[in-house]
């Protein structure tokens, strides 16, 4: 293999590798951004200024309401502002919603 060949084959092993350990480890299906329509309570609380009360809001609000339709929609969850939302907008998407 020389060495062109060589790197190009690093690079896809690295992306293989990547995509085989994006599954469900942050319900994250957007770039490593976890989805608020399918994370677990534990896994929102690794968003900023969310803890155990505020995560299980979200997923309260998300079954009341089948999901977020847009990550703004965070915000009509009670104790999450404008703030929070502008703090975790590059770490979140929102996708289809699980049945849960």
């Amino acid at each position: 293999m020389n060495h062109k060949t060589l790197k190009t084959f690093v690079v896809l092993a690295l992306i293989g590798l990547l995509l085989g350990f994006g599954g469900s480890a942050m319900a994250a299906d957007d770039g490593g951004k976890i989805n608020i329509n399918t994370a677990s309570v534990d896994e929102l609380t690794k968003l900023k200024n969310v803890g155990p009360a505020y995560a299980e809001r979200i997923v309260e609000y998300r079954k009341a309401h089948d999901g977020f339709s847009t990550v703004e929609e965070l915000t009509e969850v009670k104790g999450i502002g404008p703030k929070t939302l502008a703090d975790n907008i590059d770490r979140i998407t929102v996708g289809m919603p699980e049945n849960e």
